[in-house]
């Protein structure tokens, strides 16, 4: 397992003397014009015992944990619906026929040193966080690096462009409430807020991965989004797009004034072309979509398959027209013709 030195919206760095891997990454983008909130939960595996996280973000943000829950609703509002399609014939897996069948569906300190400014620093649940500016990426890293982020000097060169555009950053570290155990399974949420004219989720220290990357992101805002570009992967696949009906709860409170949810999903089978962040956009129309999951079955006709009775029914009949003939042919009277003459007596 290689240290997992990019994720889906950041950077994650374990110490020197463990290993982690983001095994799972869930966010959801709310923007209503002015502000964007990012709630994103990891899921790391390994054998470290603290990493750091890192964040780019374009104006100052407000750190908070988030709600477990957000991400069960979520899931439950966008699952696929489920819609029975029958079948007249019967199919591999149904009598008479041996087999399985499947159904097919349609489917994360304190300052000093020269050239970085500490804007807050908190304690969060397990994270220690630290809001950073910095105009200087060889001083961005020098602080993190005395302050226990120990980071690869490659991503010192990709985090040039955040501070040639004068954004700032979220730091965090990340240590189990218990000492000497490693980080594992899925970690609190945290929920970023800050200042956007428009729509942004950083990806550019994705490139940074050495394994294939994926995408997945609910986007919260008052119309149905889409990315303005593909940032070196495939164009992003809609896996849901609508309006939430009052679903309350975690939910409800961060969807209040940005009801229309969109998910999308992206892959990207070489990160290392992935070219920068992606800028979201209101789509064309607030079009609908679900995805469907087709069940099929055998039509039956009470408890029975409707073909048996179709196919035995019409044997019955075959059986009942021949028998009919038979029974006819043998009352049929016999004429003088069809008796054959007898043989003259010698």
């Amino acid at each position: 397992m290689a240290p997992a030195y990019a994720c889906g919206c950041g950077a994650m760095v374990p110490d020197a003397s463990g290993r982690i891997s983001v095994s799972d990454e869930r966010s959801v983008l709310r923007w209503d014009g002015r502000q964007e909130q990012i709630v994103m939960r990891l899921t790391v595996a390994g054998d470290a015992e603290h990493a750091a996280w890192i964040m780019p973000v374009p104006h100052r943000a407000a750190v908070r944990l988030g709600d477990p829950a957000l991400f069960d609703q979520l899931a439950g509002a966008t699952a696929p619906v489920h819609r029975t399609r029958y079948h007249f014939w019967p199919q591999e897996g149904e009598w008479p026929f041996d087999g399985h069948d499947t159904a097919a569906g349609a489917p994360l300190p304190g300052s000093g040193t020269t050239g970085v400014g500490v804007v807050g620093r908190q304690r969060l649940g397990p994270f220690d966080v630290a809001r950073l500016t910095a105009t200087d990426p060889a001083a961005l890293q020098d602080w993190l690096h005395d302050h226990g982020f120990s980071l690869p000097s490659r991503l010192r060169t990709a985090l040039e462009p955040y501070v040639d555009r004068h954004w700032e950053y979220v730091a965090v570290r990340l240590a189990p409430d218990t000492r000497d155990t490693p980080l594992h399974g899925a970690l609190d949420p945290l929920h970023l807020t800050f200042a956007a004219g428009r729509p942004v989720y950083p990806m550019r220290l994705s490139r940074l991965a050495a394994t294939p990357q994926s995408l997945g992101l609910y986007v919260l805002a008052a119309h149905r989004m889409e990315t303005s570009g593909t940032i070196g992967g495939p164009r992003p696949e809609v896996a849901f797009a609508g309006r939430l009906d009052a679903p309350g709860g975690a939910l409800g409170k961060l969807a209040a004034g940005t009801p229309y949810l969109t998910a999308l999903t992206q892959s990207f089978p070489d990160p290392a072309r992935i070219s920068g962040d992606h800028e979201l956009r209101r789509a064309a129309a607030d079009t609908p979509v679900r995805q469907v999951v087709h069940d099929d079955e055998l039509r039956r006709i009470a408890g029975i398959p409707a073909w048996s009775l179709t196919v035995g029914g019409a044997l019955a009949a075959v059986v009942a027209v021949g028998a009919l003939i038979a029974v006819r042919l043998s009352r049929r009277p016999i004429s003088p013709k069809d008796v054959s003459p007898s043989a003259p007596l010698g």
